[in-house]
């Protein structure tokens, strides 16, 4: 894997949980007002979800494999 690939996976991880933890806090805002959409929280939970595997995914690329 050449630097410039690096580089642009761990800018694209810095977003991914930058955007997952946004969403966290959304997710939390919503859920203190009442009443709140459900329909709204099962889609911000999902794409949160999803984020987090795009995240587990990025990390595990960027991560060397280590021969035990």
């Amino acid at each position: 894997m050449d630097q410039p690939d690096f580089e642009q996976m761990r800018r694209r991880l810095a977003e991914l949980k930058s955007e997952h933890r946004d969403l966290d806090d959304v997710i939390s805002h919503l859920v203190e007002t009442r009443p709140f959409d459900q329909l709204q929280l099962q889609r911000l939970k999902k794409r949160k979800l999803a984020l987090k595997d795009q995240i587990l995914k990025l990390e595990d690329a960027l991560l060397p494999d280590i021969i035990a």
